[in-house]
């Protein structure tokens, strides 16, 4: 699987139909960062363009891999959609536990939730790390998303900000290029 292939696995009927629907691994239909962005109410963040997510997601060595739920035609979206749900991931390392699997995002359109998509979303994630032999997966969740939390921890996940005191930081570009240049 590290190497790509297909990933497809019946939803079995998330939305309350009989028909089911699947998970892809495969590129979302529109920009999933806005949708999510508008969630976590983060849109003054967003820089990437669909173009540049697709190129760094859907070529010959992508930054990451992204798996979608997609749901039969007769029970798409409100607005028409079949893709109701992602989740995008990548691979990282530790130096104390070895390889693991980084969840970027978990994201299910407003009225999917509750349906189940989420956590075989999330489900699929981890055992496609397993399978590329990681020790954990790592992600991050807003405080404030607090029905997100409980499903992490109901699904045995550590908040390790309160067990271990760690904090996640990040150099943006500028801070980067800055580093890189200075003495």
């Amino acid at each position: 699987m590290a190497g790509g292939g297909t990933v497809e696995e019946e939803l079995g009927g998330p939305v309350g139909t009989r028909h089911g629907g699947k998970l892809t691994l495969g590129s979302p239909p529109s920009l999933p960062s806005q949708d999510l962005a508008e969630f976590e109410q983060l849109t003054h963040q967003v820089q990437i363009t669909e173009e540049g997510l697709r190129q760094d997601g859907f070529t010959g060595h992508p930054f990451y891999r992204c798996l979608v739920a997609e749901v039969p035609p007769e029970s798409r979206s409100r607005d028409g959609h079949t893709i109701v749900g992602y989740g995008l991931y990548s691979f990282t390392y530790s130096t104390f536990k070895g390889r693991c699997i980084f969840m970027e995002d978990l994201y299910v359109m407003p009225e999917f939730r509750g349906k189940g998509i989420g956590k075989k979303l999330m489900r699929k994630i981890v055992e496609i790390g397993l399978e590329n032999g990681c020790t954990q997966m790592r992600f991050m969740v807003l405080e404030w998303n607090r029905p997100a939390i409980g499903l992490y921890q109901g699904l045995g996940a550590e908040d390790l900000s309160a067990a271990e005191g760690w904090h996640f930081f990040c150099l943006q570009k500028d801070s980067m290029q800055r580093l890189a240049q200075g003495p």
